[in-house]
């Protein structure tokens, strides 16, 4: 059963939209590139939730094969050098995975 890997990020005051173009592209160039990763796409909050968001203003959702490919995608190159660059630009983050049947 497909894994929704979701994260949300509080970024860092100063934060650009080039840098977040720049991060956006690099995060979804993971897809082909780690095992069990199907599909990625980041993007702000639609403003109806921006007040409900605690403030967390960009998120992401990652479909993952199973289970235990999120273990895969964690410790992946790849995702390394994307989590150095949110490291970065982001001063909190909450992830959440959730499995769905198909």
């Amino acid at each position: 059963m497909p894994v929704y890997h979701v994260v949300l990020f509080r970024l860092k005051q100063g934060v650009t939209q080039a840098q977040l173009a720049s991060w956006k592209k690099l995060s979804q160039g993971m897809v082909g590139q780690i095992p069990g990763l199907r599909s990625l796409k980041t993007n702000q909050p639609l403003p109806i939730s921006v007040p409900r968001a605690k403030g967390f203003d960009l998120g992401l959702v990652a479909v993952l094969e199973k289970p235990e490919d999120v273990a895969v995608y964690a410790v992946h190159p790849a995702h390394l050098e994307v989590q150095k660059l949110r490291e970065e630009l982001c001063e909190d983050a909450l992830a959440y995975d959730l499995e769905f049947e198909e």
